[in-house]
């Protein structure tokens, strides 16, 4: 099961209490104070695991502790630090607060590290000319956890277009393929290669109209293609389910305009799929170039393998493209 999601409740260990101690003679009166210091509370870490995969596991384990600080012992002795949580999570993982839903972190890379609660600090010994004091409370907080996928490329469309198909053929990826909609019922991952260059493609759910205000679960799907660099959109020229394929460009581009700007301005590789039907997907393509005569449209049937190097190149010599302006800058 592929969760993306997940909230936690952290809450970092508190310090150790202070000692109030005083060092005696032989015959058993107070010298000088010898009481130490508590021990710092345990610190709540959360890090890139690349063995973790989604937030499954916090589905079933939300509450985390840290270790408390020990406590202060006579002679000067201070007491043992709290024992440090970490908390394994998948690349691509961003960290908001619950409350306030601000962003916190966004991790990517393997072994990147967050600081989540800072552990209390332990009470002061009265070996320093005061009164032992109390250790403080460690840090509490929710946060709230939102996987983002890392693939370079996502494959976008409505449900049936063959997304699925398409991933299938392009990559060893293998997701469950039917002629029914919402057979994908979770992002999956593939990589594909052109000549020497590999690049990760991700199969996103079919989306549709209203997906960005979450209907259909679309403003989750919508989340895994924030850090693609190319989106695939995927057109069904055989107009199954009654589909228009120029209304269902037009629509789909809006729902990414009405989820996040920058994704719609994401450069689009255009597939017009499933030309292998005969005349009814010719007669598509037709009215499709017609309405949108500035755009590059490549046909392609994903189910018999055609034109699909095409696609591959296009795509390729995109993200080439945009390595080459990152250097640059």
């Amino acid at each position: 099961m592929f969760i993306d999601n997940a909230k936690l409740d952290l809450k970092a260990g508190g310090g150790g209490d202070g000692c109030n101690s005083f060092e005696r003679d032989q015959a058993g009166r107070k010298q000088r104070p010898d009481g130490g210091s508590g021990g710092k509370g345990g610190d709540i870490f959360l890090k890139v695991d690349t063995n973790v995969h989604t937030l499954l596991d916090f589905q079933y384990r939300r509450i985390f502790t840290a270790g408390r600080g020990g406590h202060a012992s006579s002679n000067n002795k201070t007491g043992a630090s709290g024992t440090d949580y970490l908390i394994n999570i998948p690349a691509g993982t961003v960290i908001k607060d619950f409350k306030t839903g601000r962003q916190l972190a966004d991790l990517l890379n393997p072994g990147q590290t967050f600081l989540a609660c800072k552990g209390g600090i332990g009470g002061s010994g009265n070996s320093r000319h005061r009164e032992a004091g109390k250790g403080e409370e460690g840090e509490g907080r929710i946060v709230l956890l939102e996987l983002k996928l890392i693939a370079d490329v996502g494959i976008i469309g409505y449900p049936n277009a063959g997304k699925s198909t398409l991933v299938s053929r392009v990559t060893k990826a293998h997701p469950k393929i039917a002629g029914y909609p919402f057979t994908t019922k979770e992002p999956i991952l593939g990589v594909a290669r052109v000549g020497d260059f590999d690049f990760v493609i991700a199969d996103i759910p079919g989306l549709i109209e209203g997906a960005h205000s979450g209907k259909g679960l679309g403003d989750k799907f919508l989340r895994h293609v924030e850090r693609t660099k190319v989106l695939i959109h995927l057109i069904d020229m055989a107009g199954i389910d009654q589909r228009n394929p120029v209304e269902d460009y037009k629509r789909l581009n809006k729902e990414l305009g009405l989820y996040s700007k920058a994704l719609a301005e994401k450069p689009q590789v255009i597939a017009a799929n499933k030309m292998d039907v005969g005349k009814t997907a010719e007669a598509s393509l037709k009215r499709f170039k017609a309405a949108f005569k500035k755009k590059k449209i490549i046909p392609i049937s994903a189910k018999q393998g055609e034109g699909l190097k095409k696609v591959l190149s296009e795509t390729s010599k995109i993200l080439r493209r945009t390595q080459e302006e990152c250097c640059k800058e």
